[in-house]
């Protein structure tokens, strides 16, 4: 049965207004315009975020890695600029997050530049490396991905619930209270070390803030149905499926975040 959301979909593609190209150039215009104007706030907003101030990092993390014990220090890996991407895999899931993946899948394209441009990124989740390797590998991701099971990294990043936070029915998220859903949500943080080893948090971006990372997005925003999220979940969680489960005639049906 078609949604409220497909049938509206359905109703402005098969109604849609069909004008000549004089009229089309001349509307083209008008959006170019706003635009050009998106671009320039886009432009004012990422200098903001440059000059955002930072907090010292002074607690000692240790990660679980493929290689063994690494801290947060370790994970710059000799560069000055290190992104995290909080991955949804708890402790006991059978795999990681639909949508965690669904960003995964454009970071070792942009890897391959980013590792020359000064910035390393790595993935942390609260799963232990022996899970989180063999699906890494079924997935065929080349990025860094670590553990941090053993320490208190994501709670105090609030990407992470306690079993108490869930019981009282609110965590701290997005800058916000907000009920408690998930024990694990998304995001991305962003560190700096300086030459004399001190590692400063410059941001943190939670929800819909890390939609920018992912390139597919990009791509269907600039189709005639666009995101074409149109189940029951109004986001892409009505048709995203982990890369490799996907029937072979590319249509995806719902399904839900995760399996765990």
């Amino acid at each position: 049965m078609e949604t409220k959301r497909q049938n509206n979909l359905n109703h402005s593609l098969k109604n849609h207004k069909v004008v000549s190209t004089e009229e089309w150039i001349d509307a083209r215009k008008q959006l170019l315009k706003k635009e050009k104007e998106l671009t320039r706030l886009n432009d004012r907003i990422n200098e903001e975020r440059k000059n955002l101030p930072w907090v010292k990092i002074d607690k000692t993390y240790v990660f679980d890695t493929p290689n063994g014990k690494e801290t947060l220090s370790d994970l710059f890996e000799g560069r000055s600029q290190l992104i995290i991407k909080h991955f949804m895999f708890g402790t006991e899931w059978k795999e990681g997050c639909v949508g965690c993946s669904f960003g995964a899948d454009h970071i070792d394209g942009a890897n391959f530049h980013l590792k020359h441009h000064d910035v390393t990124i790595v993935a942390v989740s609260r799963a232990s490396v022996a899970k989180i390797e063999p699906f890494k590998k079924r997935m065929g991701w080349q990025f860094k991905w670590v553990s941090s099971q053993e320490n208190d990294f994501n709670y105090d990043f609030h990407v992470s619930c306690t079993k108490e936070d869930l019981e009282r029915g609110e965590v701290y998220y997005n800058y916000n209270m907000l009920p408690a859903g998930s024990e694990e949500m998304p995001g991305i943080s962003v560190f700096y070390k300086d030459e004399e080893g001190n590692i400063y948090h410059t941001y943190s971006t939670f929800a819909r803030g890390d939609e920018k990372l992912v390139g597919a997005y990009m791509f269907l925003d600039l189709t005639p149905k666009g995101r074409n999220e149109t189940g029951p979940n109004g986001n892409l969680m009505d048709w995203v499926k982990h890369h490799d489960k996907y029937d072979t005639d590319a249509q995806a049906e719902n399904n839900s975040c995760c399996e765990h």
